[in-house]
């Protein structure tokens, strides 16, 4: 089978508004607490990607209703929890959409097979089958892997100390803890993103925090969750390739609306302020439980700089393209913390390494990261055809490096860009951009 190629050249600046997709993870858990809540919830601006309608399949499969309406909205219509499922729940590329569906289905008497695709059953899954199994789930698997099966009922609350910093663990827990005897708060080494949290809290669960260690955790108790209007607000992992494109590219200034600039998902941009960016926050709001704004980004003289490896959590989905914008800085740039990207969906610190040496950037692996030496923007070749391995942000950060280098640069598996950000060609060309299928 041939894989979609897709070559970037260098087309000059960027101008105009750009409206990325509805945010990934926001998507993803107002379809399961719309599921597991009682009556109606509608959704404005769900993020239509494979991923994300993975999910919306598999809460159809655990009881619930889940549909698009003439108008666009979704609307979901919640059984007040899972059932039964007669097959195998497929969770595609989503590691999110498994970790949290193992997680919800935890509190409920079934058992439910759950399988993904040959990326999704390669990523680990004991991350949340230690603290699913310490609550009373069983689980059946080779090496705790997908295909598995989870088998539900009876949980007893825990205070589960999670070894890694990963929203989706923390989810998975809090979502089991709805349905557990007792209490459940789960404490993590460094504050990864809180829309799990957040929602909750729309949904009307027993959600608060509590400090242990002189950090606030959150805790939950039973609760049954209400039906809620949730709007999907653009995803900032997603931003992020229009916002980098504008800054490397010479005499650009885009407006990027309705961006989700909830403060545990900005460490890109704060890492792109301190790197000497010309970003703005305009029109801030909050209509349900998460902060929104317009960013404003123009074409910026960058020099190289060394994020706090405690602020990797947030930004780890913005890695590959943070590592292509270091690369037109001056100077160097070191990112560290970043480990857990050794088991996304690629080995991403090995490829975007690779990839970046391919175009004639000095960049080297660190164990967790990596440090790219730059030396401003007229300075990368490109030229270079890359292997992606089916990494969507791979992929799309080697598109916008190819935007301004001096050579074009082709990617392939581009057809994964859809994973996240379908309209990606789209939204790039309105802006000005020169990326088309080879």
């Amino acid at each position: 089978m041939s894989s979609m190629r897709l070559k970037a050249r260098f087309a000059g600046p960027l101008r105009g508004r750009a409206r990325p997709p509805g945010d990934k993870s926001i998507s993803h858990r107002a379809l399961i607490l719309g599921a597991l809540a009682h009556g109606v919830t509608e959704i404005d601006g769900l993020l239509e990607a494979e991923d994300v309608l993975c999910t919306a399949q598999a809460v159809r499969q655990f009881g619930a209703q889940a549909d698009k309406r003439d108008d666009g909205r979704w609307r979901v219509t919640g059984a007040g929890g899972f059932s039964q499922p007669s097959d195998t729940i497929d969770c595609g590329n989503s590691g999110t959409a498994a970790r949290l569906l193992m997680g919800a289905a935890s509190g409920f008497k079934l058992s439910a097979r759950l399988d993904g695709d040959q990326s999704l059953r390669k990523r680990p899954m004991n991350r949340v089958v230690a603290p699913l199994s310490q609550m009373g789930a069983r689980f059946d698997s080779t090496e705790n892997r997908l295909p598995l099966i989870v088998h539900g009922g009876k949980l007893k609350g825990v205070t589960y100390r999670s070894p890694v910093s990963s929203a989706q663990v923390k989810s998975a827990v809090l979502l089991a803890g709805l349905r557990a005897e007792g209490e459940t708060v789960l404490i993590e080494p460094e504050r990864s993103r809180d829309h799990t949290e957040r929602m909750l809290g729309v949904f009307g669960a027993d959600i608060d925090s509590i400090e242990v260690d002189g950090g606030q955790h959150p805790r939950v108790r039973p609760s049954q969750l209400r039906g809620a209007n949730i709007y999907v607000p653009a995803d900032p992992s997603s931003a992020a390739f229009p916002i980098a494109a504008a800054l490397i590219l010479g005499k650009s200034e885009i407006r990027v609306e309705d961006v989700l600039v909830n403060p545990l998902r900005l460490g890109f941009y704060e890492t792109l302020l301190e790197m000497g960016a010309k970003l703005t926050y305009e029109e801030r709001r909050d209509p349900i439980g998460e902060p929104i704004a317009d960013i404003v980004a123009q074409s910026s003289k960058l020099h190289g700089a060394s994020p706090p490896a405690k602020r990797a959590p947030a930004m780890i989905d913005e890695f590959p393209i943070l590592s292509v914008v270091a690369a037109f800085a001056q100077g160097e740039t070191r990112i560290v913390g970043a480990s857990e990207l050794r088991v996304k969906e690629s080995d991403r610190i090995t490829l975007m390494v690779d990839g970046l040496k391919a175009c004639g950037v000095d960049a080297e692996e660190l164990p967790d990261g990596l440090i790219v030496r730059g030396n401003g923007p007229k300075s990368v070749r490109g030229g270079a055809q890359i292997r992606t391995l089916g990494d969507h942000r791979v992929a799309m950060s080697f598109l916008v490096l190819g935007m301004a280098s001096k050579e074009p640069v082709t990617v392939d598996d581009a057809e994964m860009i859809a994973t996240s950000f379908p309209d990606f060609i789209g939204c790039m060309q309105k802006l000005g951009a020169d990326i088309r299928e080879v």
